[in-house]
């Protein structure tokens, strides 16, 4: 997806809109969206990417067997939101330490539009790193393992432990 000029800098990338709405309780808040995602204009679109296979084990409902708009109504009737820390930044590939000049998104903004937010769930490390500012809205604060293929350290199961611990405690499962 990006591309580089020669001599120059990665391209300006541009995220995805936030997946919200007045029911949202739990938002779930990657880095920035991989080169497969924003190809696809989906969020967590890579083939290897275990975000999909992780909700559909706690939901017990196969959401890859859906089309994306349905997936996303599922994460809608469940209290589920989704977004990415960063709005934009360059990068090479889709690992987070390529990300250079990230441009923040608007957490504080995104209340308006989710009233009943309560918790964010930061979807790997790098997002993580934005702790302190969602704190900072007064949310409870979350790490999660990442889903990202990059993160072969933790077994689907480790993780799917990890989430479920989460959507119990907020209401999603």
């Amino acid at each position: 997806m990006s591309a580089l000029l020669p001599g120059g800098p990665a391209q300006l990338l541009e995220g995805l809109p936030p997946v919200v709405g007045p029911a949202t309780r739990l938002v779930v808040l990657g880095s920035f969206p991989g080169a497969a995602s924003l190809a696809a204009r989906q969020y967590y679109a890579h083939p290897r990417n275990q975000f999909w296979p992780l909700l559909s084990a706690l939901w017990g409902v196969d959401l890859r067997a859906l089309g994306y708009p349905q997936r996303l109504e599922a994460l809608g009737a469940r209290g589920l939101g989704l977004w990415d820390v960063y709005a934009a930044c360059r990068r090479e590939g889709s690992l987070d330490s390529a990300i250079r000049d990230a441009q923040p998104n608007d957490l504080a903004g995104l209340r308006r539009r989710a009233p009943q937010w309560v918790a964010v769930a930061h979807n790997g490390g790098e997002s993580a790193r934005s702790a302190r500012l969602t704190a900072a809205l007064g949310l409870v604060v979350h790490r999660l393992p990442s889903t990202s293929p990059a993160n072969a350290s933790w077994s689907f199961e480790r993780k799917l432990a990890a989430w479920r611990a989460v959507f119990e405690q907020h209401g999603l499962i």
